[in-house]
């Protein structure tokens, strides 16, 4: 496949997890080597067409800020396919524990699937859990599929709540729609709030500021046809409850797990992971 072609085909891909996007991306940036003067405009393409995959702003800062950007590239995929978190939520889990989950998250479904005592709850919006909890029985992890009405009593009964981080920075989380909801159900009832961040989805807090924007386009109806601070022109606008992303502050979150391990929610737990390339964010004809 061509290169160019490579790249219109990850940008178009819909509904994959982010590590796989993460590694397509790669494979289509590193075969732009005979023509590195483009990748910065193909960084910038990508994370327009994938405003809320932190994992992928993380892979293009890395790279359109890097003295040497076909060997980061590489290097970056690397990370994502080594990314220790799920096997650090596995062990952080206590013996027989029954957790709360939402929507199709993908690295606390890696972590799930190495524990073979662990009930999950999971919390189903708009039929978003379906490949989730058909990627538990395949392991043979005993599950309960929920309506996502039922957050109070769910996080009432579970001993901790797994909420999965599409993007975050010290303030801000970039969460599956409903994470807010079941976050304050559980602090409601005392229960834990772990927050899975997997490997790129510590950002600056330009780039949160990004998608907290895009975000507040989509909704706005007064925004119909301006241009957003990602280049992308609205053509229309929708209900804030219909977008499958939200904002949650970090106040909600008790824990973090990430690839280094499970420690308070603080500072250091959610320390950026790429620098702040403010190039990503200039406009760039789709």
């Amino acid at each position: 496949m061509h290169p160019i072609e490579h790249l219109r085909y990850v940008a178009r891909a819909q509904g994959a997890d982010p590590a796989s996007l993460v590694e397509e991306t790669a494979h289509a940036l590193g075969s732009l080597r005979m023509d590195p003067s483009g990748i910065v405009v193909a960084c910038r393409r990508i994370v327009q067409r994938h405003p809320f995959t932190g994992a992928l702003w993380w892979l293009c800062a890395n790279v359109s800020t890097s003295s040497e950007p076909f060997d980061a590239v590489w290097e970056l995929a690397e990370q994502i396919r080594a990314d220790r978190t799920g096997s650090e939520l596995a062990a952080a889990l206590p013996d027989d524990a029954t957790v709360a989950t939402i929507g199709d998250p993908s690295v606390i479904g890696d972590g799930l699937i190495r524990r073979g005592d662990i009930r999950v709850l999971a919390l189903d919006v708009q039929h978003s859990a379906t490949s989730f909890v058909r990627r538990l029985e395949r392991y043979d992890v005993d599950y309960e599929p929920v309506d996502a009405g039922a957050a109070g009593t769910v996080a009432r009964t579970a001993d901790a709540v797994l909420i999965e981080a599409l993007a975050c920075d010290s303030h801000r989380v970039i969460a599956p729609m409903g994470s807010s909801t079941l976050a304050a159900a559980a602090a409601a009832w005392g229960t834990p709030v772990w927050l899975v961040a997997g490997t790129g989805r510590r950002l600056p807090s330009g780039m949160i500021d990004a998608m907290v924007a895009k975000i507040d386009e989509l909704t706005a109806v007064s925004n119909i046809g301006t241009t957003d601070p990602l280049g992308v022109r609205a053509a229309a606008t929708m209900d804030a409850w219909d977008l499958d992303v939200e904002v949650i502050p970090t106040s909600m979150i008790s824990d973090v797990v990430g690839p280094h391990g499970h420690v308070p929610m603080g500072p250091p737990a959610i320390k950026p992971e790429c620098p702040m390339a403010w190039e990503l964010l200039k406009h760039s004809p789709m």
